[in-house]
C-alpha cells in the first residue's frame, strides 16, 4: 500500500482536489492518507464494497470509543440519537420509523411548492451581478426543509445559522471557536425543537414532525430526543449537501456551456458525479477482514473518498469531462447500503426543478468572476458564485 500526503486545507487542494484523487486511484484501491493517518478507499469498487459490508460501520466499537470532552457534550448528546451515526439494531428501528413518515407521497407533494419557491427567488434577483448561493442555493433548500418539517419559513435564516455552525464540527482544521459556535447552536436548536415538538403533540398538523410523532412500529415510537435529533439531521444533512450540490452544478454547467435541455434527471446525476458535495466519509472496522490486499482489524478507521469515485475511469469513460447528456453517470454521492441517504429522492427532485427553472428563466446566465471553493473539507462547495444575467 502506498502512503500519500496531502493537506485537506492546502489552498490548491481546496480549489481542485481531483489531481490528488487521480494520484490516489493510480496508487491502488486502498492508500494510506498520511494527513489523516488513515487507510482510504479510492475507487468506485472499493468504496462501494465497504459501504455495503456490514463488517464496517459508523459506530466505533464500544471499547474503543474516545471519551467526549465535557465542553462538547451537548453536541454529541444530539449525535447519540442520529441514525446517520448508529448501527443496528438502533439504526434499523430509527430508520424504519422515519421512513414511515418520510414517504414518497409527502416528497411528491412538495414538487409544486419547490417550483413556486424557485420562481419567487428568481424574481428577487438583482439587476446587476449577484451571488447565486445567497440568492438561490442557500434559501431554497432551507425553506423546503422548513415546509417539510412544519416549522415557520421565517425561521429560515436562524435555521441556516444553526446548521452552518453545527456542521463546522465535521470540517478539517476546526478551531476552539468553531467548537464553541457548534455547541451554542446545538443548544439553541434543541431548545427550539423541543418546544416545537411538544406543541405538535397537542396540536397536530399535516407536516413531517407530526408524522414522526405518530409513526409507530411494533409498539415503539420515537422518543422526544430522537424526534429532535432526526429533525436536526434532516435539516443539516439535507440543507448543507443540497446547497453545495446546486452551487457546484451551476458552476459546472456554466463553465462547460451546457445549459439544461429537456428532462434534467440525467444532468443532476452528472453534476453529482463530476463535482460531489461530500468528499470523505469514514467507517469503523468491527472484525478482522481482508479486502483489496489489506488486513483491517477491529477498531481501525477507514476513509471513503466519495469525491474520487465519480472520476474513476474504471466505471466512467473519460471521467474528467463534464457531459450534461451522459447516460447513467456512476457516483456514490448519496452513499450506498444501510446508510443510503434517506433524503436522496427529495434532493434529486429539488435539484432538477431548481436547475430547470433557473436556466429557463435566466438563459443568459454567465459567470461574473472565477468561482472559489470554501475551505470546508470534507464537504466540497463554493464560498461564492458571482453571476450576471
Amino acid at each position: 500500500m502506498q502512503y500519500l500526503s496531502q493537506s485537506p486545507t492546502d489552498p490548491g487542494f481546496v480549489q481542485d482536489p481531483y489531481p490528488f484523487y487521480a494520484r490516489a486511484r493510480a496508487a491502488g484501491p486502498l492508500v494510506h492518507w498520511d494527513d489523516y493517518n488513515m487507510v482510504c478507499a479510492t475507487t468506485h469498487e472499493a468504496v462501494n464494497t465497504i459501504l455495503r459490508d456490514r463488517r464496517f460501520g459508523r459506530e466505533a466499537p464500544e471499547e474503543m470509543r474516545p471519551e467526549i470532552p465535557a465542553h462538547l457534550a451537548p453536541f454529541y448528546a444530539v449525535e447519540a440519537h442520529s441514525m446517520l451515526e448508529l448501527e443496528p439494531p438502533r439504526h434499523t428501528r430509527l430508520r424504519g420509523l422515519v421512513m414511515r413518515a418520510f414517504t414518497s407521497r409527502r416528497i411528491a407533494g412538495l414538487k409544486d411548492g419547490i417550483g413556486e419557491l424557485c420562481h419567487e427567488l428568481i424574481d428577487a434577483f438583482p439587476d446587476g451581478p449577484f451571488d447565486l448561493l445567497d440568492a438561490y442555493a442557500r434559501p431554497l433548500p432551507v425553506r423546503v426543509i422548513a415546509r417539510l418539517l412544519g416549522v415557520p419559513e421565517e425561521m429560515g435564516p436562524q435555521l441556516l445559522q444553526w446548521s452552518n455552525a453545527m456542521v463546522g464540527m465535521y470540517m478539517a482544521g476546526r478551531t476552539a471557536e468553531d467548537e464553541a459556535a457548534a455547541v451554542a447552536a446545538t443548544e439553541d436548536f434543541v431548545a427550539f425543537m423541543r418546544g416545537y415538538v411538544e406543541a405538535r403533540r397537542s396540536d397536530p398538523h399535516d407536516d413531517l414532525i407530526t408524522s414522526l410523532i405518530a409513526a409507530e412500529e411494533d409498539g415503539e415510537r420515537l422518543s422526544t430526543d430522537e424526534l429532535i435529533t432526526t429533525s436536526i439531521l434532516l435539516l443539516n444533512a439535507g440543507h448543507e449537501a443540497t446547497v453545495h450540490s446546486l452551487g457546484n452544478a451551476v458552476k459546472s454547467i456554466l463553465e462547460h456551456g451546457m445549459a439544461p435541455a429537456g428532462e434534467a434527471g440525467a444532468l443532476v446525476e452528472e453534476c453529482l458525479r463530476y463535482d460531489a458535495p461530500l468528499h470523505l466519509f469514514t467507517r469503523h472496522v468491527y472484525e478482522t477482514v481482508e479486502l483489496f490486499g489489506h488486513e483491517f482489524r477491529r477498531g481501525d478507521e477507514v476513509g471513503l473518498m466519495l469525491g474520487s469515485v465519480g472520476r474513476d475511469a474504471g466505471v466512467t469513460a473519460d471521467p474528467d469531462r463534464f457531459d450534461a447528456t451522459r447516460q447513467a453517470p456512476a457516483h456514490l454521492a448519496f452513499g450506498a447500503g444501510l446508510h443510503f441517504c434517506v433524503g436522496a429522492p427529495l434532493a434529486r427532485m429539488e435539484m432538477a426543478i431548481a436547475l430547470e427553472t433557473l436556466f429557463a428563466r435566466c438563459p443568459g446566465l454567465a459567470l461574473e468572476e472565477g468561482p472559489r471553493y470554501a475551505d470546508i473539507y470534507h464537504f466540497h462547495g463554493l464560498e461564492r458564485l458571482r453571476l450576471r444575467r
